[in-house]
């Protein structure tokens, strides 16, 4: 099995690096839609396939789609929390809304933009004005599939004014229109200024204070014009995220205001490949064909159920009673089954590939104490380089991957902030790879942490101890780190970093203080400023590194990790914190700075690269891992979306299957047929 599974991580390491080369369809996807380049238009949905290539390709499918009625377990942490996709920021909602709203646009299984409600698209000005043109045809139609509209250019003009309205969305998704969009911050603080009747009164029809103000055009039905503040590049990337999703007025009309805020499965319109037939918060949601979706060309299930689970052993004990077609594998049950060849799952197991998050640790640099006052032994520490230095080049923390993959722990080494495969040069690179370039790190060796260094780590942490003992600061320093109550799994995994600090550092430097909340992280942790770290990942909303980095720069309140985790803003400058905030404002000034190159992209994507090094080396941040755990599996991963940015992860389009289950060996020739493409 060993020689097995060892196969599987070099083919999956080989489809990364040739997906890489992709040159064109990657880079294109993300960063060139004014290249001249078309996207290929999708046949009606009344059209058979009209040439050989096109019978060809119907004939390939064949086989590949062996489950017609889908059944996924999810844990109940992954529970819906509303049915307003232009409300939600959380990926849980995500992986459920986009199988029921549609797009502008898609994804294909190699991260190339696709064609969905928008038909073609593109930029004559270099990203300053984008032109969608919609499909005909496009119906909206309620749970049971009964016709209410047609889908037009007008729908997303609505959505576009209810995300930018105040009152309507209570500030949701407003970041990237705020900041992309003509007109668009002026009219979200012109709603601030209204009674939420009056804000609640407006909408986007002709003549409006909405079209009059923001930078959106609809000179038919189906176009659309959208006039950015400046060229964005990347903008078309932005039209597969749930901020230019439609909503339609009859909807508003036939729910109120509220309404639509409290809409269910029961009284939402759907657009998209699914209608959600039944709910059972907690418990189990259907979702069902659309008889009505504009690709009837493609392959959807008949039926897909998604059942809440308390915990993955739960989900492997339906998976091995045939309840469920999916499990991901607990490290306990990864290691029984791979230690055992005569186990049933022996030949089953499947390393997945890396999800779209990039997981970091985030600094929390003006800490407070539970009474209020400021926690002034972290808060001196964290802000000293060399202190930070200390724990990039000492602390290993390689023995927490276990707990994602116990097999080959190793794939989970992340030494960047932007996740790979997000976007790449004119010739095929990889942004991270222009990072790596930067920082001079070789190649991960799958054996230690690249930056790992002893030695450097004991130079700097004898400079962070004298440096910091001149200021007051006791040792050892003690670092709060927050879990869930109650989660064993999450107490399992704290211990875990507990003693890879005790181990790496030593007692005597750094101790982590495990702590608990008990329903809400934002509201009993964050806001309150009580966490030392956390560590969380980040999943692009468009193509662009903008879209990561922008949230570490200092002085922005749009920026999320600034604002909600490594509160930089709120940092007094003094002796112990000046060397800090001029780190960040260096970096803040060579993000803007990448960011106002929007001409060449090659020339854009070095300029961030430079940026996020500078952010790396000076630890403003720590890299930590990717998620790649293993599963048993009757789903193809290689089918799915590869979607990088945006919101469609999980849109349950073209699904390939096998009603048997995949094994090993036959997940290994997957990915080498999808790393040869």
């Amino acid at each position: 099995m060993k020689k097995k599974l060892t196969g599987l991580l070099a083919i999956l390491l080989a489809a990364s690096m040739a997906l890489g080369g992709c040159s064109s369809n990657t880079e294109t996807q993300s960063t060139e839609p004014s290249s001249g380049e078309e996207p290929t238009e999708q046949a009606e949905s009344t059209e058979e396939p009209e040439d050989a290539e096109s019978a060809e390709s119907a004939e390939s499918t064949e086989g590949k789609h062996e489950i017609t009625d889908l059944v996924i377990p999810k844990t109940a942490t992954r529970e819906l929390q509303t049915f307003n996709i232009l409300y939600s920021q959380l990926a849980a909602d995500f992986e459920n809304l986009c199988n029921l709203t549609e797009p502008l646009l898609e994804v294909d299984t190699y991260g190339a933009l696709a064609p969905a409600i928008a038909e073609d698209w593109g930029t004559e000005d270099g990203g300053l004005t984008w032109t969608f043109n919609l499909r005909e045809g496009v119906k909206w139609v309620d749970m049971n599939a009964n016709e209410k509209a047609d889908c037009i250019s007008r729908d997303f003009a609505t959505s576009l004014e209810w995300v930018l309205n105040f009152h309507k969305n209570d500030s949701a998704n407003t970041t990237m229109p705020l900041e992309m969009i003509e007109g668009a911050n002026e009219y979200y603080e012109y709603t601030k200024t209204l009674s939420m009747e009056e804000a609640y009164a407006l909408d986007a029809s002709d003549g409006s204070k909405f079209m009059e103000m923001v930078g959106i055009e609809l000179p038919d039905d189906y176009t659309i014009i959208y006039h950015c503040v400046a060229p964005k590049p990347y903008f078309d990337s932005v039209a597969t995220y749930a901020c230019l999703y439609p909503i339609s007025q009859g909807l508003i009309d036939e729910l109120g205001v509220d309404g639509v805020k409290a809409m269910n499965n029961e009284t939402m319109w759907y657009n998209g490949c699914y209608t959600m037939t039944s709910y059972v918060q907690g418990n189990e949601k259907v979702f069902t064909k659309n008889p009505a979706y504009w690709d009837q060309d493609c392959f959807l299930f008949d039926t897909v159920t998604i059942r809440m689970v308390e915990s993955t052993d739960i989900a492997f004990q339906l998976y091995q009673t045939g309840e469920v077609d999916y499990t991901d594998l607990s490290e306990s049950n990864l290691v029984t089954i791979s230690g055992n060849e005569n186990n049933d799952y022996y030949d089953y197991l499947v390393e997945r590939p890396a999800d779209k998050y990039s997981y970091q640790i985030h600094f929390n640099y003006n800490k407070l104490l539970e009474d209020g006052t400021p926690d002034t032994n972290w808060n001196t520490a964290i802000a000293n380089e060399a202190f930070r230095k200390t724990l990039y080049h000492g602390w290993d923390i390689s023995e927490y991957y276990t707990r994602i993959n116990a097999v080959t722990p190793m794939v989970c080494e992340n030494n960047f902030y932007t996740m790979k495969g997000l976007v790449y040069t004119s010739d095929g690179t990889d942004y991270v790879e222009l990072v790596r370039e930067e920082m001079g790190l070789p190649k991960e060796n799958g054996e230690t942490l690249l930056r790992l260094d002893a030695e450097l780590a004991e130079q700097y942490k004898q400079q962070a101890i004298e440096e910091l003992t001149a200021l007051g600061v006791t040792f050892p320093v003690e670092m709060d780190y927050y879990i869930a109550a109650a989660n064993q799994v999450s107490l399992d995994s704290a211990n875990v970093l507990a003693q890879s600090i005790s181990n790496s550092l030593g007692d005597d430097f750094m101790k982590l203080n495990i702590k608990t909340y008990v329903s809400s992280s934002t509201q009993e942790v964050l806001n309150p400023h009580l966490q030392s770290i956390t560590m969380n990942g980040w999943g692009a909303d468009y193509g662009d590194p903008q879209n990561y980095l922008g949230n570490e720069v200092s002085g922005n309140d749009s920026a999320y990790y600034s604002r909600t985790q490594n509160n930089i803003n709120d940092v007094e400058a003094t002796e112990a914190t000046q060397d800090l905030l001029d780190t960040y404002a260096e970096f803040t000034a060579m993000v803007a700075e990448a960011d106002a190159i929007t001409d060449d992209l090659d020339a854009r994507y070095a300029a961030y690269a430079k940026a996020e090094a500078y952010m790396i080396d000076h630890v403003l941040t720590l890299p930590t891992y990717y998620n790649v755990p293993w599963c048993l599996t009757k789903i193809n991963p290689y089918s799915k979306m590869n979607a990088m940015f945006g919101s469609q992860n999980e849109k349950m389009k073209n699904w390939e299957t096998s009603a048997d289950g995949y094994t090993t060996e036959e997940m290994e020739a997957i990915a080498a047929e999808h790393a040869a493409n």
